[in-house]
């Protein structure tokens, strides 16, 4: 495609290097999608006569169906999808397919193949979120009388709903939808006939080329377009930030499938097993989905310091943007339906939970007691720190701390004090929004269900 200024053919070592097929060749549809909006586009601007463009189109859909059918024959020679795509129009079209590169560029073309890949792949992701998001809601549903302990820093902390918290991973991923819906907004931009850099000549209607090929608009500069991977990078970050969330998930989950812990058990067809000791169940699913966060926040950062070096419009380094995407892209769609299974299958054991509750996690409720008798909340958190550390003196809960040390820390604690060491009680009393009361969770499960009914993508 650009051998006639050259003498040489490229170096067998310089080829192994710049050749991007191994990794573009998934955009094989794309590249002919664009190719056949691009054909129609030359003959509205008169350099393709009606028969010219129906003769390229119909070898571009000949390719097309050989895509579909997985037949599509690749040659040693071809550089890159679009060289592949040519070649094989030639071989289709003879000598009329060198028309269809008319004012177009492997600069704007590989920028729209890209961004039509990205645009049909975002609804396939989010409708993995979506299926994880369902299965988050069923088992909030299932657990909406259940209590366990809530803990901050790892340590047991106050009581909550079972079904509050799962509820607490849902909307994490609700954000990440969002983030995809604002990325498809911003990846919907048509780079197609820019050209090289500076545009090109002939009377192209740009935006009729972007309605044909469901963009949203073309874009206004095209300097700019050929360059443009902001798409890109907002893509490796809403893949880094979501695996950070199903890591927070699986780490939970992990723990709390251990026997220290025994709150939940795993499905046998979501575990496995070890080679050396038979009685291992593993929850190696969660593992994964922790351990591949590491991996989406790396290529982000890969993708980041490969853009923020490059002076203008395009340069080889781009070649550098598909493959950290394909891969965060995969990577979720095979992670996300894994962790939706098996967390649809799991156990959940009340008991251990409800066990797992002392009066110790009631010191809130015994300050908020005293704040109810007009004591001052800066004072009631102190008294109730007396409270916790006598009880730990004298190797008691602090339900069983005697009436008469209560009063002798403070006279308004009186006989109902005991009343606040009920863990249900607890809980039933954080209503307002957003709260663990049941009241609160079931407001939050309405809402939870009303946005999973809306996809967010265009």
């Amino acid at each position: 495609m650009w051998g006639g200024r050259f003498t040489q053919k490229l170096d067998p070592a310089a080829w192994a290097l710049n050749t991007s097929l191994a990794v573009d060749r998934r955009m094989g549809m794309q590249d002919v999608q664009g190719s056949l909006a691009w054909a129609a586009a030359l003959h509205q601007a008169g350099v393709l006569s009606e028969d010219e463009a129906a003769q390229i189109a119909s070898g571009l859909q000949a390719i097309q169906a050989e895509f579909t059918a997985q037949s599509f024959t690749f040659s040693p020679d071809d550089e890159d999808i679009h060289s592949a795509v040519e070649r094989r129009l030639f071989e289709l079209c003879g000598q009329l397919a060198g028309k269809l590169h008319t004012g177009r560029s492997r600069n704007d073309q590989v920028a729209t193949d890209f961004r039509l890949w990205m645009l049909q792949t975002l609804p396939d992701i989010e409708n993995a979120l979506l299926q994880l998001q369902n299965t988050l809601v069923f088992q909030a549903e299932q657990s909406q009388v259940t209590i366990m302990p809530g803990y901050t820093h790892l340590q047991r902390a106050q009581p909550i709903l079972l079904s509050h918290w799962w509820l607490a991973h849902f909307w994490p991923l609700q954000r990440d939808r969002e983030r995809l819906a604002q990325l498809a907004q911003r990846a919907a931009v048509l780079p197609l006939g820019c050209g090289a850099l500076a545009g090109t000549p002939l009377p192209v209607d740009r935006q009729a080329l972007a309605k044909a090929l469901a963009f949203q608009t073309a874009a206004p500069n095209s300097i700019d377009a050929v360059s443009d991977r902001d798409f890109a990078a907002e893509f490796l970050f809403f893949a880094a930030l979501c695996g950070v969330h199903l890591s927070k998930l699986s780490e939970a989950i992990v723990l709390f499938c251990s026997a220290e812990f025994g709150f939940f058990e795993l499905s046998d067809a979501f575990s496995t097993g070890s080679s050396l000791m038979p009685q291992k169940k593993n929850p190696d699913i969660f593992e994964l989905g922790r351990g591949k966060a590491g991996a989406f926040t790396g290529r982000l950062v890969s993708l980041l310091t490969t853009l923020k070096g490059l002076p203008s419009t395009y340069d080889k380094d781009l070649q550098e943007d598909k493959e950290p995407v394909f891969a965060s892209a995969d990577t979720l769609l095979a992670l996300l339906p894994a962790l939706a299974g098996a967390i649809q299958t799991i156990t959940a054991h009340p008991e251990r939970m409800l066990s797992a509750i002392d009066a110790g996690m009631m010191a809130t409720d015994l300050a908020d007691y005293l704040v109810r008798k007009g004591v001052p909340f800066r004072e009631t958190h102190a008294l109730a720190g007396k409270a916790v550390h006598a009880a730990y003196e004298q190797g008691l809960g602090l339900d069983g701390l005697p009436l008469a040390v209560y009063r002798s820390i403070h006279p308004a604690f009186e006989e109902d004090v005991y009343q606040v060491f009920d863990a249900w009680e607890s809980v039933k009393r954080r209503t307002a929004l957003g709260g663990t009361a049941p009241a609160a969770v079931q407001v939050q499960l309405a809402q939870a269900k009303e946005s999973v009914q809306r996809k967010l993508l265009f």
